[in-house]
């Protein structure tokens, strides 16, 4: 079973992540990425959703022209958990490519 992070782990996680906002009322953290237009922002959920598949952890995501809306949060442990973290951590490697 999958166990959501505790207020102090959650805590630790985001200060690693500065490109990430947390959302309490989803226990989720977002980000919002802009890109030149739609094609590189297709380009991107692309290489996430090959990613994520692989990981078995799919983001919530939107998308609208160039811009590209990202939740993540586990539903099994009802709230943020590491394969949260960990999955943030790869689409940030991906952005900084």
């Amino acid at each position: 079973m999958i166990e959501a992070l505790s207020e102090a782990e959650r805590a630790d996680a985001l200060d690693g992540l500065p490109e990430w906002d947390y959302d309490e009322a989803r226990d989720a953290i977002t980000r919002s990425l802009v890109f030149a237009d739609f094609v590189e922002a297709f380009g991107f959920m692309t290489q996430v959703a090959l990613m994520a598949e692989k990981a078995n952890h799919h983001p919530e995501w939107r998308n609208v022209y160039n811009r590209v809306e990202i939740l993540l949060t586990t539903h099994d442990a009802a709230g943020l958990s590491g394969r949260d973290i960990e999955m943030a951590e790869a689409i940030d490697a991906i952005v900084d490519e």
